[in-house]
């Protein structure tokens, strides 16, 4: 394996880092990328394709999944990234895409500066592969990368939660050092909030 972490500066500042997973047949790249207008058809077809496939929810997307208008969800998601221009009733928050090595969105991840009563449960990040690209490990590589963010902006430690229910979010927490914490109720479901430690 092997990393190469494109730090974010004022003259590169859409890529965050790349991870190559080296296997049998080929290896694979993982790329974070802020959004911008260009991706537009691609970030709408990624929406679809959960919509397709029965689901509503499109975790880590900060209400993409709710949003018809991409132009606006885009101001939204760059206004969260400032201390100026955040929502009021928000918090700073870092989004990404996730693409592949053939420029592909394959997943959607954020990264929530703090927490607000509101996240208290929540926690400082959410993700989402799209159905297509699932059980490949990218959801366990875009963690290891949004991790790699927190550190680099200083935080101590990263709070997830995950309904108990998706084994596949819990393995790919655990695999990033996630520890238990504590337990919750969540719209009648069982919910674990774990804990990264970034030391």
């Amino acid at each position: 394996m092997e990393q190469d972490h494109i730090h974010e500066t004022k003259d590169n500042p859409l890529y965050y880092g790349q991870y190559k997973k080296t296997t049998d047949r080929r290896t694979e790249m993982i790329t974070l990328k802020r959004p911008i207008k260009e991706y537009e058809s691609k970030a709408v077809a990624f929406k679809q394709e959960f919509i397709e496939n029965g689901e509503t929810t499109i975790n880590g997307s900060e209400l993409l999944d709710q949003m018809d208008s991409y132009d606006e969800w885009l101001k939204s998601v760059t206004d969260n990234t400032s201390h100026d221009t955040v929502n009021p009733s928000w918090v700073v928050t870092d989004t990404y895409f996730a693409f592949d090595e053939d420029d592909n969105i394959v997943g959607i991840i954020d990264l929530r500066h703090e927490l607000n009563d509101f996240l208290r449960d929540f926690g400082n990040s959410g993700y989402s592969v799209r159905p297509s690209q699932r059980r490949k490990g990218y959801a366990t590589e875009m963690l290891k990368l949004i991790l790699e963010r927190a550190r680099q902006i200083g935080m101590g430690k990263i709070q997830l939660s995950v309904e108990r229910s998706n084994e596949a979010s819990v393995k790919t927490i655990t695999k990033n050092s996630g520890k238990y914490e504590r337990s919750f109720t969540f719209e009648g479901e069982e919910a674990d909030v774990y804990m990264i430690y970034l030391d």
